[in-house]
């Protein structure tokens, strides 16, 4: 192993300035291909303000963790956005390589924050708009906290 590569020295990594997704959501990249040189990791902050959704999507191919810091988050998932669970700050949020979901801010008042952790390093590569889904579950049938 060459510890002189830059992947394989220790670093600190700032949040990026802020970009949308092709989920339509607000993330501050920080550990990526792009910025470290990661090659099977990728790590950032989702920001969600009060009302926000995702589109419909999944990760082909790649695993979701989430933690969430602040406020209520609600997340349809399944072949058909069947399901629904809750994450409120301070629990962690597992998401299986190509699960469809949709996440959104289930407070209309407050911001919704989490860190986010997946296998790809590219972060946007493996995200698979899923329209056909969206229409499913209309923002206004959102469950709110």
């Amino acid at each position: 192993m060459d510890l002189s590569s830059p992947q394989t020295t220790c670093r600190v990594v700032r949040p990026g300035p802020d970009y949308v997704g092709k989920q339509a959501l607000t993330y501050a990249p920080a550990v990526s291909a792009e910025s470290v040189g990661s090659t099977g990791l990728h790590m950032q902050l989702v920001t969600l303000p009060p009302g926000a959704r995702a589109k419909a999507h999944l990760h082909e191919a790649h695993e979701t963790a989430l933690h969430v810091l602040s406020g209520v988050a609600g997340m349809w998932y399944g072949e058909r956005l069947e399901q629904h669970l809750w994450s409120r700050a301070g629990d962690f949020v597992y998401i299986p390589a190509g699960m469809p979901h949709l996440p959104y801010n289930a407070s209309r008042t407050e911001t919704c924050t989490a860190v986010i952790a997946r296998t790809d390093p590219n972060e946007q590569e493996s995200v698979v708009l899923l329209p056909e889904l969206d229409g499913l579950r209309p923002a206004e049938g959102d469950l709110m906290a």
